[in-house]
C-alpha cells in the first residue's frame, strides 16, 4: 500500500490521464518513502481509506487503468523510472563494474539524464498546480522528489546486492555513472533559446548548447505564462523509451609524489617536441610515469616538479621534488613497502634517473611544492670558460660577493613561451674552484628562478649584472649541474 491520502487523489488522476507512470505520480505528490519506489510499477496501487472509497474509482479498476498507463512510456521519466529499474538493469551495471576491475571499497552511483527532462517536468507541474491550489495544499515544486533521487532509492540497492553487498554511498572516490539519453524529443528544448538566448551559448567541450544547467536556467528566467504558449501542457506521450546511452567507472585521481635525480645531459624532463617533431627519445616524466601508471593501471597523469632543468644539466644531491596525478586508477591502494617496490622498478628500469622518496600524498600536500618554488633556494655548480686568460687571484673577489640583485629580462631561449619582463632574483652568494688559465668551477646558491646561463654568459645585456661585467671578459656556461632545490617537501623517507 502506498503513502497516498486522500486529498492526493486529484492529483493522481490528472498526472495519470495526462501519461505519467506511478513512480512519478509518486514524485509529484512528494512521497519521500523510499521502499514505495522498489515496489514494481503495477503495485504501486493508490489507496484510499474505506470510508472514502465511494469518492472514488475501485482499487481494481485504478489498478487495471495504472496497468494501461504503465504499458505507455511516462510523459515525464521518459521510461527512465518503467524500464531501467530492477534487477536487469542492476545486473548490467554490476556487469560493467566487474568488467573494468576497479579496486574500491564503496561507490556512489550517478545519473545523468536529457535536459529535455527538465521540461516536462516543469510542464506536468504546470499541470497540477491549479489543482493544488485549489485543494489548498502547500507542495511546492522544489518539494517534488527529482527523477535522479528516486532512481537511486530504487537501484542502489540493487547494484550493491549484485556486488556482493558493496555499500553504496553518497560520497566515495570511485563513482559508477549511468547516462540516459532520448532523441526523439531533444526538440522540446528548442523553444527555450529564443526565450532566453543568453543561456544558450556554444562552449568548447559541449556537443549541444541544451545542457541540464542551461535549461535549468532559462526555465527560472521563464514565466509560467510564457512557457504554456510555448509548450503543451501536459506534455506530449512520447512514442519510445530513453536509451541507456553509456556506463562509466570513474576513480578520484591518486597524487604521487617524490624527488628525482637526473644524470644525463641528454634528457628532457617534459617530452620534447619542436615543430610537431619528437627531438628526444625519452624524457624524464616518461621514465618516471611508465612503472607508476602500469602500477595503478591508470588512464593517464599530470606531472608537475618544483622548477625543471635544461635538458642539458643534470640534477644531482637530493633531487628535484616532483609530484604525478594518477588519472582514474583502477589500483588505489598501494603500502609504504608496495611503494618502496615501484621506486625500485623506476630505478632499475633506467641509469638516466634515479627516485626516492615516493609516496602517495593528499590534494592538499601538492600545494606544498609550488609554494616553494619562488620563495625557496637553489644551488648549482657551473663549469666556466673565459676568453680571456685568468689566473687563480683573478676570480676570488666572486667568494666576497653577497646577496646580488639581479634584472634578467625573459631570456632569449625562453621568450617563444614566457612573456617578456625585466625579473629581479637573487645570488645569495657563490664561490670558485680554478681549473686553468680559461676553465673554473662556479658555485651559486641563488633565489628560485634564476636563470644561471644568462647570469654567466649575459644573454647579449638581457642580464645585468651579469659574469662578463664582473670578470671584463666574455664567459660562457660549459656544464651545469642543479646540486641543490631546498624545498622541504615531500617528506623524507628513510631509505
Amino acid at each position: 500500500m502506498l503513502p497516498l491520502t486522500q486529498k492526493d487523489q486529484p492529483i493522481v488522476q490528472k498526472l495519470l490521464s495526462a501519461g505519467c507512470c506511478s513512480r512519478c505520480i509518486l514524485r509529484f505528490c512528494c512521497v519521500r518513502v523510499q521502499s514505495a519506489y522498489r515496489r514494481p510499477n503495477t503495485e504501486n496501487t493508490p489507496e484510499e481509506p474505506p470510508s472514502k472509497r465511494t469518492k472514488l474509482e475501485s482499487e481494481d479498476e485504478a489498478a487495471a487503468e495504472l496497468k494501461d498507463e504503465e504499458s505507455n512510456v511516462c510523459v515525464v521519466c521518459l521510461g527512465i523510472l518503467q524500464e531501467f529499474c530492477g534487477p536487469a538493469q542492476a545486473a548490467k551495471v554490476s556487469e560493467t563494474v566487474k568488467a573494468q576491475n576497479y579496486q574500491f571499497d564503496t561507490l556512489v552511483l550517478s545519473v545523468s539524464l536529457p535536459a529535455q527532462l527538465c521540461v516536462r517536468e516543469n510542464s506536468c507541474w504546470l499541470h497540477v498546480k491549479e489543482e493544488i491550489g485549489q485543494k489548498g495544499l502547500t507542495l511546492d515544486k522544489d518539494d517534488v522528489i527529482q527523477v535522479k533521487e528516486a532512481f537511486k532509492w530504487i537501484m542502489q540497492g540493487l547494484v550493491a546486492k549484485e556486488l556482493g553487498g558493496v555499500s553504496v554511498v553518497t560520497k566515495s572516490a570511485f563513482e559508477v555513472g549511468v547516462e540516459f539519453t532520448h532523441e526523439a524529443t531533444d526538440s522540446d528544448c528548442h523553444f527555450l533559446a529564443s526565450v532566453c538566448p543568453d543561456c544558450f551559448k556554444p562552449t568548447k567541450n559541449k556537443q549541444s548548447v541544451f545542457t541540464r544547467m542551461a535549461v535549468i536556467k532559462a526555465l527560472e528566467k521563464t514565466s509560467d505564462g510564457r512557457f504554456l504558449k510555448l509548450y503543451p501542457c501536459p506534455p506530449v506521450q512520447p512514442s519510445s523509451s530513453c536509451s541507456l546511452q553509456d556506463i562509466q567507472c570513474l576513480h578520484t585521481s591518486v597524487f604521487v609524489a617524490g624527488r628525482y635525480n637526473k644524470f644525463c645531459r641528454s634528457l628532457p624532463q617534459t617530452p620534447w617536441v619542436i615543430d610537431g617533431e619528437r627531438r628526444m627519445e625519452s624524457s624524464v616524466e616518461e621514465l618516471i610515469a611508465a612503472p607508476i601508471l602500469s602500477a595503478f593501471r591508470a588512464n593517464g597523469f599530470n606531472f608537475s616538479s618544483s622548477g625543471r632543468e635544461d635538458v642539458d644539466v643534470r640534477t644531482l644531491g637530493n633531487g628535484r621534488p616532483f609530484a604525478m596525478e594518477i588519472l582514474n586508477p583502477h589500483k588505489s591502494r598501494f603500502n609504504r613497502a608496495e611503494m618502496k617496490q615501484l621506486q625500485e622498478t623506476i630505478n632499475k628500469s633506467s641509469d638516466k634517473i634515479r627516485v626516492r622518496d615516493l609516496q602517495v600524498v593528499s590534494r592538499e600536500a601538492m600545494s606544498r611544492m609550488k609554494e616553494g618554488e619562488e620563495e625557496k633556494t637553489k644551488s648549482y655548480t657551473a663549469l666556466i670558460w673565459t676568453q680571456k686568460p685568468i689566473r687563480s687571484e683573478d676570480i676570488t673577489f666572486i667568494d666576497d660577493i653577497k646577496e646580488l640583485t639581479l634584472d634578467q629580462k625573459t631570456p632569449l631561449r625562453v621568450l617563444h613561451r614566457r612573456a617578456l619582463a625585466v625579473r629581479q632574483r637573487v645570488i645569495h652568494s657563490m664561490n670558485t674552484r680554478f681549473l686553468d688559465p680559461h676553465h673554473f668551477y662556479l658555485g651559486l646558491k641563488t633565489q628560485a628562478g634564476t636563470y644561471i646561463k644568462e647570469f654567466v654568459h649575459g644573454d647579449f645585456g638581457r642580464t645585468n649584472p651579469n659574469l662578463c661585467q664582473l670578470l671584463k671578459t666574455d664567459t660562457d656556461i660549459l656544464e651545469l649541474d642543479v646540486e641543490s632545490v631546498d624545498v622541504d617537501w615531500p617528506p623524507a623517507i628513510p631509505e
